[in-house]
């Protein structure tokens, strides 16, 4: 006698129901005779094997494909990053040296340990305003020179992040130079008047050295009538002294503008280092350059141990 059994199987492939009718017959055993089972697939049975087998190898497929990757957002590298450019656009190296050097001139003229802290400070802060309102005036002239170290031309730094910070720079400068009494904090605002006009006028033509001689040669007297909260007046300022750190100050310009000899040639300038450089070349100008302000080192150093600031 022969029983039949159907079921329904779902194809996991597909979304929809698949009817698969397995007829299984299975005889009675005899005597003598074996059990045996005959399967008879029913109609549709075979599609949906296949229909399954393509389901398979197309996710198989899917898995192999490697999904794209999402854009990255790119962060500003650490050299980009707003305190990092500002302290890049205030001139670092020319603001460090300016004020260790006046800070040691200060010291060796006898004031005292926080006196000497508050004219570094002071001298610190004054360069860096001079640095950021040089980068700002010069701004559209370094991006069309693609002047490297120049955050502000080079979009990684904001102009309106530059003029927030020279304008701290200013309120905190202003305090600073009057710690060191009224005549002397006047005497050295009036040195940074002197800088930041320089950086807009006379700096094409031959005068060009003439800012810098007077902001330096307003130092002495900075030092000389400096004391601490202006309890110390002090005296006027050796003028050997104020010319030798007049002559400095054109030292420094020369070195300065070494940088800069060929986008200043390419606009048509024709200031002092620049027609110098023409003529001697760059190597040997810088060399002069060099011996030049370091002998004028040489001569502050003797006439301020042997003579004093002061009178």
């Amino acid at each position: 006698m022969a029983k039949t059994q159907r079921w329904r199987r779902r194809s996991p492939a597909e979304e929809s129901a698949v009817d698969a009718t397995v007829e299984t017959t299975v005889e009675e055993p005899q005597e003598g005779a074996t059990l045996t089972e005959t399967k008879a697939p029913a109609k549709g049975a075979g599609s949906a094997e296949a229909t399954k087998g393509a389901a398979d190898a197309e996710v198989g497929e899917v898995k192999d494909v490697e999904e794209p990757a999402a854009p990255r957002t790119g962060r500003p590298r650490l050299t980009q990053r707003a305190p990092l450019t500002l302290i890049q656009a205030a001139h670092p190296r020319q603001a460090v040296l300016t004020a260790a050097f006046v800070a040691v001139a200060a010291a060796l003229s006898g004031r005292a340990a926080r006196e000497v802290a508050v004219v570094a400070a002071t001298v610190l802060v004054g360069q860096a305003i001079l640095g950021w309102h040089n980068d700002l005036t010069d701004r559209r002239r370094d991006a069309r020179h693609e002047t490297p170290g120049k955050p502000i031309a080079q979009g990684h730094l904001d102009p309106g992040t530059a003029w927030f910070a020279l304008t701290c720079g200013v309120l905190l400068v202003v305090p600073l130079s009057i710690t060191s009494g009224v005549t002397a904090g006047g005497v050295y605002l009036l040195s940074l008047v002197v800088g930041l006009l320089g950086n807009v006028a006379l700096r094409q033509g031959l005068l060009s050295w003439l800012p810098w001689a007077l902001s330096f040669g307003l130092l002495p007297a900075y030092l000389s009538y400096g004391g601490w909260g202006g309890e110390f007046r002090g005296d006027a300022p050796n003028p050997v002294l104020t010319l030798l750190f007049a002559l400095l100050g054109v030292g420094v310009h020369f070195l300065r503008a070494l940088w800069g000899l060929v986008p200043d040639h390419e606009d048509g300038w024709t200031y002092l280092p620049l027609r110098l450089g023409l003529k001697l070349g760059a190597t040997r100008l810088l060399v002069l350059a060099g011996v030049y302000s370091s002998l004028v080192l040489v001569l502050i150093a003797f006439t301020g141990t042997y003579s004093g600031l002061a009178r």
